[in-house]
């Protein structure tokens, strides 16, 4: 048994609390593909009073990476940035055809990102879900960590500007179409070949 150094675990899963779970299920589902592993309409085993409803869900091997906890009347807070609170979770994907293939299908459902940008490092689309819980869909554009820290730790650009540059997630789908690579497209919409008609609202992260 180790007691002198730092155990380094892997981040699991989240729990969230939600007013009303199903929407929120059914909103997992589409983005990440999430199934239903199980539900419980009374995990405290109350007897009486409040009596929330759990459900556990995941998208690959582990038992659960996603845990909904519904609290009756439970409400959105209309003052979230003023208060403490997780302000967003990620998920990588391997490749930028699946990011961007995954945008266009969601696309067709009426779900759109509030906040497409390069940031350097990575592409990055920025979702809510029905609870407005920022959930962050991204790849790197690397495809390297390594690469990747190091251009975090020492590149003027993120420096400048962490937050990178806003694109218009349409016309990465049409370049990557045409022929364009996943690295071409990167430097092109760092370039701002690929920015929105309209720019996005910062504000929504807070």
């Amino acid at each position: 048994m180790n007691t002198e150094f730092i155990a380094h675990p892997r981040l699991q899963h989240i729990g969230l609390t939600t007013g009303n779970a199903q929407p929120m299920i059914e909103w997992y589902k589409a983005v990440l593909g999430m199934r239903l592993i199980y539900h419980s309409d009374n995990p405290t085993g109350a007897k009486e009073g409040v009596k929330p409803k759990a459900t556990w869900m995941s998208n690959d091997e582990a038992n659960h990476r996603v845990a909904f906890v519904e609290f009756p009347g439970l409400a959105r807070d209309p003052e979230r940035s003023k208060h403490h609170r997780l302000q967003h979770v990620a998920f990588e994907y391997r490749t930028l055809d699946d990011l961007l293939g995954t945008y266009a299908r969601l696309k067709k459902l009426g779900i759109v990102p509030v906040l497409p940008v390069d940031e350097g490092s990575q592409t990055a689309f920025y979702y809510n879900d029905p609870d407005g819980n920022s959930i962050e869909l991204n790849v790197d554009n690397y495809g390297d960590s390594w690469t990747s820290i190091e251009h975090i730790q020492n590149s003027p650009d993120f420096a400048r500007k962490p937050l990178g540059v806003q694109i218009d997630p349409d016309k990465l789908v049409a370049a990557r179409e045409a022929g364009s690579s996943p690295w071409d497209i990167h430097q092109r919409a760092w370039q701002g070949e690929f920015a929105p008609a309209k720019p996005y609202d910062l504000r929504v992260l807070l």
